[in-house]
């Protein structure tokens, strides 16, 4: 574990040409690259896909095309960020400098299809074909699907309902003989017989309410199922693994240079699927922001986490303990065209 470090948490560098109707141009084009610690976390674990260094430094990179029917579906093609749980990865849009349990949980990215669709002014609907989750290749032949929408009855409040129904297990491994004829590096592979064939289901909700101009408001609620074997065979076992809790935000801003912000979170993992234990964890956080100029900020942020079992480093080797405290100073700089969230 890093203490008393400088590091280097995130480099992004973000390209975007994006669809524009009205100027007669229904393509559109984006690619993120990612570099830095976080990169390592959040990009490509060898567990989950063959060939992760590949796709690592890729963040994001899909192609958008608006089909002309109604009010115009929106279609992209790629790799993107998941927009499952309320964070996303660019930490000066979120409200602090850590991320949650469940940002960690949750995928962050997918490859395939997604498509979205105004079906008035104030509800979209989402729908999506792909991979899997966290897999820019993918390790089996099932296509995950999710179906979703987001309501954003005032301007001042939005409400996002995501299920997402996939297969997560993997019915192959890399193997190192195929035969005579050569293949790229990582792409040699052995069937997994019988393949396990459970699903995964993901509820998440997260809600957005602007209730003034300085208060903002976040509420988030997941639950998570996955089963290995869709029924019991001899040597099989079909029992669902669970995962559940939510989290609470505010952000609350002084002046257009000071705002502060905190956090309230729960993460039940009786099943071991995070952690390989069965703990309940908590945390609390609180962040302070200081906008030094323009697109340049400073973030002070103190988090404490718990758990009902020992979970978490000491300085002792292999003694955990139940809680810990950390105390993180970022700063955040960026610049370019785009405005808003990126």
């Amino acid at each position: 574990m890093l203490s008393n470090n400088f590091s280097l948490n995130q480099a992004n560098l973000v390209m975007e040409h994006a669809p524009d109707v009205d100027a007669g141009r229904r393509w559109g084009v984006r690619l993120d690259l990612q570099f830095g610690q976080a990169t390592d976390t959040s990009q490509g674990n060898p567990a989950n896909e063959p060939r992760p260094d590949v796709y690592r430094n890729i963040f994001q990179a899909y192609g958008t095309y608006i089909v002309p029917l109604g009010k115009g579906i929106t279609v992209d093609f790629g790799k993107w960020s998941s927009s499952l749980g309320v964070e996303g990865n660019d930490t000066k849009d979120q409200m602090e400098y850590s991320r949650s349990f469940w940002f960690t949980f949750l995928p962050f990215y997918h490859m395939g299809f997604r498509a979205s669709y105004n079906v008035t002014d104030k509800f979209k609907v989402n729908y999506w074909v792909v991979n899997g989750t966290n897999q820019a290749e993918a390790t089996n032949a099932f296509k995950d699907e999710l179906f979703g929408f987001t309501a954003t009855p005032t301007k001042t409040l939005s409400w996002t309902v995501n299920y997402y129904y996939g297969q997560e297990n993997p019915d192959r491994v890399p193997a190192t003989n195929c035969g005579p004829v050569p293949v790229q590096p990582g792409l040699c592979f052995a069937a997994i017989i019988p393949a396990p064939n459970g699903r995964t289901h993901i509820f998440d909700s997260y809600a957005t309410w602007q209730t003034t101009p300085q208060l903002t408001l976040q509420i988030e609620g997941d639950y998570f199922i996955q089963r290995v074997w869709q029924n019991s065979a001899p040597g099989q076992s079909s029992a669902p693994s669970h995962v559940a809790g939510g989290a609470a935000y505010a952000q609350y801003r002084f002046t257009p240079r000071v705002a502060a912000a905190a956090r309230a979170e729960y993460f039940a993992d009786p099943d071991g699927l995070f952690s390989g234990i069965t703990p309940a964890l908590k945390e609390t956080t609180l962040t302070f922001d200081y906008n030094v100029a323009t697109n340049l900020l400073m973030r002070y942020e103190w988090r404490r986490d718990f758990s009902n079992q020992p979970t978490f480093l000491t300085s002792v080797p292999n003694v955990l303990s139940k809680n810990w405290s950390t105390a993180t100073l970022g700063l955040i700089w960026w610049f370019g065209r785009k405005e808003g969230t990126w």
